[in-house]
């Protein structure tokens, strides 16, 4: 049998985070531009399961979902090594893995796209004579600082991590102190040197994918790719390609959605903290008693709290053997039994989202999160807690203008009740101004995927070059 489409390979980390861009992505090559894709997810024993993976993958039958063989960097981490180091370790364990799977295929991929954890297989695309690409699933001024980071200087690092000075990135929003990325602190932890080797490994592939829009982002994109004159961050070519989220998908309702038929439209807010946000039990309290005291209905997905006096707690698992909410304030669930509904652990977020009863979300600003609020027209109160969340926090409020976010960081400070209720008025108020702005981007998000839309057109960019490729380059079964 002959191969008479380019395949493009992927090369996913297995967070939901990178995992469920990298699987869009990979159903857009399918659908719009003829491809055969496969997802290569990098494992550990304690990571999905096949099944999980199956479940999350938009139409199992457009792509061939591959996990690579388990991992194990036991020795290679401690107790107290980040989540961010342990992905960049095991993915950098994963590649002999995928240079395994690669050569077992029958045709030799043309294109390999990688997340940003990915981008020391870069060696690997060189050996197989394909074409390299990263996937930035963050947005846009996200990806400007990973750029930026590998040519500051010391005097520069300092001025901004010791003197808390606002960071320069040329042509784009300065970053400011308190809403820095976490990596770019500590020059003495491992997740340093990685984020730094990240940046500079970037300018070496044939361009950058961006999970973000012409329309969201346009002075950042147009600075990650104009004239170096004017202050160029990216050296090589930068496709914004967004918004790629998880798609709704059909099945049997749950009682969350039962329950959202029955609300008026935009009345309920939404209230989740991603799979790795949880709150102290003081900032659960304070939680609970603003939703209470706001008077307006909510969807609270709640995880039993750290107990600890800090205002929260990222990564980490409680030691209750329950799953009841009794670490919620006396009385809580009896006195907002008609207005709220408490959720366990999760729930099924975009649906929830998409739904018309839905007007509002407290979110931890995790990129996926923000962007499908966005495409669903829904205003966010942005809480933020680990990882770039708060770069992703101050542009959704200051520059976006969807969101608005408390005074005080939440991985400060605990968030009093009276703030949490202004702020779940003020954001599922009608009139307010976010609401119109983030009906705007939804349209916007919609045509720039469409057929002759700007993010549909910039990966038909990728995808010609790829074709040309696969022209001059013919796969051929390897060893041959």
């Amino acid at each position: 049998m002959q191969n008479t489409k380019p395949h493009a390979a992927l090369l996913a980390s297995p967070g939901m985070g990178h995992l469920i861009p990298v699987l869009e992505l990979g159903k857009r090559l399918v659908t719009n531009h003829g491809f055969n894709v496969t997802v290569f997810v990098a494992t550990t024993d304690n990571s999905l399961s096949k099944s999980q993976l199956i479940e999350q993958t938009p139409s199992p039958n457009l792509l061939n979902v591959v996990l690579l063989p388990p991992v194990d960097v036991s020795s290679l981490i401690t107790p107290t090594t980040g989540i961010l180091t342990q992905l960049a370790i095991m993915m950098r364990e994963a590649l002999p893995k995928l240079r395994s799977a690669i050569l077992a295929m029958k045709f030799c991929p043309t294109v390999l796209i990688v997340d940003l954890f990915g981008t020391e297989a870069m060696v690997i695309a060189d050996e197989f004579n394909m074409l390299k690409y990263v996937f930035i699933t963050s947005n846009a001024w996200f990806l400007a600082l990973t750029l930026h980071m590998p040519t500051l200087d010391k005097v520069v690092e300092d001025n901004h991590v010791k003197n808390q000075e606002a960071l320069l990135i040329p042509g784009c929003k300065s970053l400011e102190f308190d809403d820095t990325f976490e990596p770019v602190l500590d020059r003495n932890d491992q997740i340093y040197v990685e984020y730094k080797h990240m940046g500079v490994q970037m300018q070496k592939f044939d361009g950058i994918l961006v999970n973000t829009w012409q329309d969201l982002e346009g002075t950042t994109i147009g600075a990650l790719g104009g004239e170096k004159k004017l202050g160029r961050v990216a050296p090589v070519p930068v496709y914004p390609i967004g918004p790629l989220v998880r798609a709704v998908k059909p099945g049997p309702r749950s009682e969350v959605l039962d329950w959202l038929d029955m609300q008026p439209i935009d009345s309920v807010i939404y209230v989740s903290f991603g799979s790795g946000g949880t709150l102290s039990a003081k900032q659960t309290t304070e939680l609970a008693y603003g939703l209470e005291s706001s008077d307006r209905r909510f969807i609270w997905v709640v995880r039993p709290p750290i107990e600890t006096d800090s205002a929260a707690a990222v990564f980490k698992t409680s030691h209750r053997s329950d799953d009841s909410p009794d670490f919620l304030p006396d009385g809580f669930l009896t006195r907002t039994r008609k207005m709220g509904l408490v959720v366990s652990k999760w729930a099924p977020q975009n649906e929830i989202l998409s739904h018309p009863s839905v007007g509002g979300f407290i979110s931890h600003c995790g990129w996926n999160s923000a962007l499908e609020s966005i495409v669903n027209g829904v205003p966010m109160i942005a809480w933020p807690l680990y990882a770039e969340q708060k770069m992703n926090a101050a542009m959704l409020t200051e520059d976006v203008g969807v969101a608005i976010r408390s005074k005080s960081l939440p991985t400060k400070e605990v968030v009093g009740r009276e703030e949490i209720e202004t702020m779940v008025r003020t954001i599922m108020d009608k009139g307010d101004a976010r609401r119109a702005r983030v009906k705007t981007l939804k349209s916007s998000a919609e045509r720039a995927l469409s057929k002759g839309g700007s993010s549909y057109n910039s990966l038909s960019h990728v995808a010609n070059d790829s074709e040309t490729a696969f022209k001059y380059l013919k796969a051929k079964p390897q060893g041959a």
